[in-house]
C-alpha cells in the first residue's frame, strides 16, 4: 500500500497538509485505483500560489466541499477552472462541545470519543443525500476532482471509505488509508490550549473505532456496504461497474 514509483501519495502542499492521491489502492479484481483522478484533503482556502498551481497542473477540475455554512463562508476559496460543489454536513461535534462547555460540563477524552463515534453513525443516518450526490459527480465523468473539508478526516474520511469500498479496496487497505491522516495533517494553531491537550488529539486526529462506527452502522441499518451503496446512495452493480471503468486501471 505504499506509493507508486513515479507518484507519491501526499502532495506536500504547504497550506493543505492532508491533500492526498487515493490511487494505487487495488481494487476489483486487483486492478489499482487510477493515481491523479481522485483526491481527497482538508480544507483548501489556505493554499499558496505554489499549491494553486501544483494542482492546475494535475488537471484538477472539481472540488467538492462537505464544510457547513459557516465553515465555509468563514475560509472560502476560489479555484480558477475547478467547478466547485458545495454539500453542507455541519460539524455537529463543534457544536456538542461548545454546547457542553456552555452547561458546564467537562469535555474528557473519554466522552469526545463518544461524540465522535456518533458523529461517525450520524453519516450514515442523516447525511445520505450528501454522498449520494457525491457518487452522482463521480459518475457524471472522471475529470479529476479533490473532496474535503475542512481538516479532511471526518466527512472527508467516510466519503473516501465509501468511494475505495465500492471500488472494491478492501476494508483494511480503507482503514490504513483513513488512518494516514495523523502521519500528515497539521492541526490549527489557534486550537492550540482551547481544551486540554488529550482532548484535542480525539477531536483532531482519526482512530479506527471512529470510522469502524459508522461502517458498523451500515452493516446493522442497510445490510451491508453494497446494499447500502444501491439502495441509499444509488451505486449498484451498473454503477460500480461504471466507477470501476472509471477509476480502476484497466
Amino acid at each position: 500500500m505504499s506509493d507508486s514509483p513515479s507518484y507519491s501519495r501526499s502532495l506536500n502542499l504547504l497550506g493543505a497538509t492532508n491533500f492526498r492521491d487515493l490511487g494505487g489502492y487495488p481494487g476489483e479484481q486487483g486492478r489499482p485505483v487510477r493515481w491523479r483522478r481522485l483526491f481527497r484533503s482538508d480544507h483548501l482556502a489556505a493554499l499558496t500560489p505554489e499549491d494553486a498551481q501544483a494542482l492546475s497542473a494535475l488537471g484538477l477540475a472539481r472540488a467538492v466541499d462537505f464544510r457547513g455554512e459557516h465553515e465555509r463562508a468563514t475560509l472560502a476559496y476560489v479555484l480558477p477552472d475547478v467547478a466547485y460543489y458545495p454539500l453542507s454536513i455541519e460539524p455537529t461535534v463543534v457544536q456538542r462541545a461548545k454546547e457542553m462547555a456552555l452547561s458546564g460540563h467537562t469535555l474528557t477524552p473519554e466522552i469526545a470519543m463518544d461524540l465522535m463515534r456518533d458523529t461517525y453513525r450520524a453519516f450514515v443516518a442523516h447525511n445520505t443525500r450528501e454522498f449520494a450526490t457525491l457518487f452522482e459527480h463521480l459518475l457524471d465523468n472522471d475529470a479529476p476532482l479533490v473532496f474535503h473539508c475542512t481538516a479532511g478526516k471526518d466527512r472527508t474520511g467516510f466519503a473516501a471509505a465509501l468511494i475505495l469500498l465500492a471500488l472494491g479496496v478492501s476494508r483494511e487497505v480503507v482503514m490504513q488509508d483513513y488512518l494516514l491522516t495523523n502521519g500528515l495533517y497539521r492541526r490549527p494553531a489557534q486550537v492550540n490550549g482551547a481544551a486540554p491537550e488529550a482532548v484535542l488529539n480525539v477531536l483532531w486526529r482519526v482512530q479506527q473505532d471512529f470510522l469502524e462506527a459508522a461502517l458498523q452502522a451500515v452493516e446493522t441499518d442497510h445490510g451491508g456496504v453494497l446494499r447500502y451503496l444501491e439502495q441509499r446512495l444509488g451505486v449498484g452493480p451498473g454503477e460500480r461497474k461504471r466507477l470501476a471503468q472509471w477509476y480502476l486501471e484497466p
